[in-house]
């Protein structure tokens, strides 16, 4: 029979949305190298460093995936500009790429440690975080308990909780309690998401809109986006971009449906490239021409879909076109971030199911650069009508650039909750001699 104490780190796995299953130590072990690891650095998903600790103050960011990451890249950022160092971890080889690409030399990398206590412990023991700053939803009991056991903070920043999550939590207050009591701030995204974390027993909760407003558009190689340009010539376009399994079939029906019309390029671009092969199968299994930028494919006129399986290129895609598809909103739920969309000038279509960006959704839908479609019957006609209304299409893309602007701000916001925090931290760097201990 398992201890109570057993029980309840059990209870809150499952409540965390970590583990289904009865163990959770087999569980997380599966997960974490399931086609998401980079296999030569495994050990630091069990708290062994790859790097040296620098001397000075340093804090601890998590970010879990690539959204996640391109959130904080500005905060990230700030902290270094205060000479503070960062530590970074994160959970997939995309969103390491990601950080080589976007933050070489200004941050240390690490694979986040396994929610496991000797994983954490070691890993907590060599890097000494002076303070500990996780972007977004994710919940891990362990590391919550370790960190508070050495009174180091913990602190929530661009802060949201699903509906699915806050139910869970919500029936079972005792443990709610126990692990977001243990946060020292959160600095929430959404009034709704600030209300969730009070109501589960998190103190102090500050407002601060979403960091990703404040990130730059995602970076392009210039050259490649011209080659690919002159490629395409006259052609229409239209992507279909974070697209999980269902929606690439319904681009595809789009593709075929505008194709006789429009003679359009269509760019897909999965949420996972890893599924390159299984997707690319599937398109040509129809009867579409498919070129890939993974094997550098040349756009011909009879290229029909320009599948995007690499990591960290949006940038890329986004600059092709003018029309955005985000997915998991059709065929899967939560959707996906539009404001990358929005930024590099596209108008923003989506399906309905986008619980995890509702509010960034209602404010670009209700400033007009952004549309929500209920089916893929629905979709083509959209995609349609912009690519033939270029009036509708300029005025939806000039309001979704109004949107992001409305949304920035959270960056600074989110830096003034921080500094009782950061701002010793700075104090000490600066006073600490050349070559002083850490």
């Amino acid at each position: 029979m398992r201890s109570g104490m057993a029980q309840a780190a059990l209870l809150a796995y499952r409540l965390a949305g970590i583990c289904a299953y009865p163990l959770a130590v087999p569980y997380l072990s599966y997960r974490a190298f399931k086609g998401k690891e980079d296999r030569a650095r495994r050990l630091e998903r069990f708290g062994h460093p790859s790097q040296p600790r620098p001397r000075g103050p340093l804090v601890w960011v998590h970010a879990a995936s690539v959204g996640e990451t391109n959130a904080v890249i500005p905060l990230i950022k700030e902290l270094v500009r205060r000479e503070i160092h960062v530590l970074l971890t994160t959970g997939t080889v995309t969103s390491a790429s990601l950080v080589e690409t976007r933050l070489a030399g200004e941050v240390i990398h690490q694979y986040v440690p396994l929610d496991l206590k000797f994983s954490v412990k070691r890993f907590i023991a060599y890097w000494h975080p002076d303070a500990a700053i996780t972007a977004e939803s994710e919940i891990w009991p362990t590391t919550v308990a370790e960190l508070a056991r050495r009174n180091i903070p913990q602190i929530r920043v661009n802060a949201r909780i699903s509906d699915r999550s806050f139910d869970r939590w919500k029936n079972h207050l005792s443990i709610s309690e126990l692990l977001f009591g243990k946060l020292a701030l959160v600095v929430a995204r959404s009034d709704v998401d600030a209300e969730r974390f009070k109501d589960l027993g998190a103190w102090p909760v500050v407002i601060s809109g979403n960091l990703k407003g404040d990130s730059d558009p995602p970076p392009c190689d210039e050259a490649v986006v011209a080659r690919y340009r002159a490629q395409i010539g006259d052609r229409q376009t239209w992507a279909a971009i974070c697209t999980f399994a269902g929606e690439e079939e319904g681009a595809a029906f789009v593709h075929r449906a505008l194709k006789p019309r429009n003679q359009q390029l269509t760019i897909i671009v999965p949420r996972h490239p890893e599924r390159g092969d299984e997707v690319e199968a599937m398109l040509v299994e129809k009867g579409l021409v498919v070129a890939r930028r993974s094997r550098g494919d040349e756009i011909t006129p009879e290229t029909d879909i320009f599948l995007g399986d690499t990591i960290g290129e949006m940038g890329l895609y986004l600059r092709l076109t003018e029309i955005s598809f985000v997915g998991r909103s059709l065929t899967a739920e939560g959707g996906q971030n539009p404001m990358e969309s929005a930024m590099l000038g596209c108008a923003v279509l989506s399906g309905p199911n986008v619980q995890n960006f509702r509010e960034t959704y209602q404010h670009i839908v209700k400033r007009g650069g952004a549309r929500m479609v209920r089916d893929i019957e629905m979709l083509a006609k959209a995609v349609h009508y912009l690519m033939t209304n270029e009036q509708a299409r300029y005025k939806m893309i000039d309001s979704g650039h109004e949107a992001i602007q409305d949304m920035r701000g959270a960056l600074s916001t989110t830096i003034k909750a921080l500094e009782p925090y950061i701002n010793p931290l700075t104090v000490t760097a600066r006073l600490r001699p050349a070559g002083a201990g850490g």
